[in-house]
């Protein structure tokens, strides 16, 4: 499996551009992608604000975020543009969304066991984006799996993908084209391994990789706005596959551009979901900086 790492593909901007574009002026929030983000606990709060963050800043137009209802007030403080909705999630819930982003700072408790099982259970015609506590579910309950009825979307950093193929995370990093290929294959998903050269692998064979980003990114809650931003783009009409690779590139360009600001020691998750759409501004237009290269 990827012996020949030939047929690995760079994502550049213009394979980016391709997909994302200038917006027509008679745009309207609904034509913009509907997401659905479960995530976020008592004390893990701020892994929703930060997903919803980069969910808007890549572009959706609506943004609801399933939370505890004590939790409310720091969502509608931290993102207010987002509607806030309770964990007692019914049909109607699941009627509206595009894309459903699940697992940041949600807990394994064995309630959000069972809330997997109902998002699974009611994807049809949906993509699912699966981020950390979501994906240890997966992990512990790799049956769940066949109850997806949508495209499914898994977005691990190492740890969490060497649970998922059950090795350790030093031999995910002895070949990470290798695993990404392997969780794509046995998941029958579109795979994201994060981590110094975001790789993309689908289970149909393409791999890409990304060359943005730096060390900066290696901070708690980027990998909450990766999750938003591959969320977004996939409600905006992307395939999974256009979504992860066009979303690990807009979020490395965002740490990049970041970064010119506040250095890589002073990045914070929050200041990468600021620049992402400023990096999509540099992607849709045509004056194009060094940076872009």
């Amino acid at each position: 499996m990827f012996q020949d790492r030939t047929d690995i593909r760079l994502i550049t901007r213009d394979f980016v551009h391709t997909f994302i574009r200038k917006r027509s002026r008679e745009l309207h929030k609904g034509d913009c992608g509907r997401v659905l983000i479960i995530a976020g606990k008592k004390g893990m709060a701020g892994a929703a604000v930060l997903c919803a963050r980069g969910a808007f800043r890549a572009g959706a137009g609506l943004v609801k975020v399933s939370i505890s209802e004590e939790l409310f007030p720091v969502i509608q403080v931290g993102v207010p543009e987002a509607t806030c909705i309770s964990r007692e999630l019914s049909y109607e819930t699941f009627r509206e969304p595009d894309v459903i982003v699940f697992g940041p700072g949600i807990g394994t408790e064995d309630t959000n066991l069972a809330l997997l099982k109902t998002v699974f259970e009611h994807s049809s015609g949906k993509t699912v984006v699966l981020d950390a506590d979501g994906l240890n579910l997966l992990a512990a309950n790799p049956e769940l799996r066949s109850l997806c009825r949508g495209d499914l979307i898994l977005t691990p950093h190492p740890g969490e993908a060497a649970r998922l193929l059950g090795c350790t995370s030093k031999e995910i990093q002895q070949d990470r084209p290798r695993a990404v290929k392997l969780l794509a294959e046995t998941f029958g998903a579109t795979a994201v391994l994060k981590g110094s050269g975001t790789l993309v692998a689908t289970s149909e064979g393409a791999a890409y990789i990304t060359a943005k980003g730096n060390p900066g990114m290696a901070t708690g809650g980027s990998g909450d706005v990766l999750a938003g931003v591959i969320g977004a783009l996939a409600g905006q009409g992307l395939t999974p596959e256009q979504a992860a690779a066009s979303g690990v590139y807009i979020h490395g360009l965002a740490g990049d551009l970041a970064a010119e600001k506040t250095g890589e020691y002073g990045l914070m998750a929050s200041d990468i979901a600021l620049a992402v759409g400023v990096a999509i501004k540099h992607i849709t237009e045509d004056a194009l900086g060094e940076v872009l290269k």
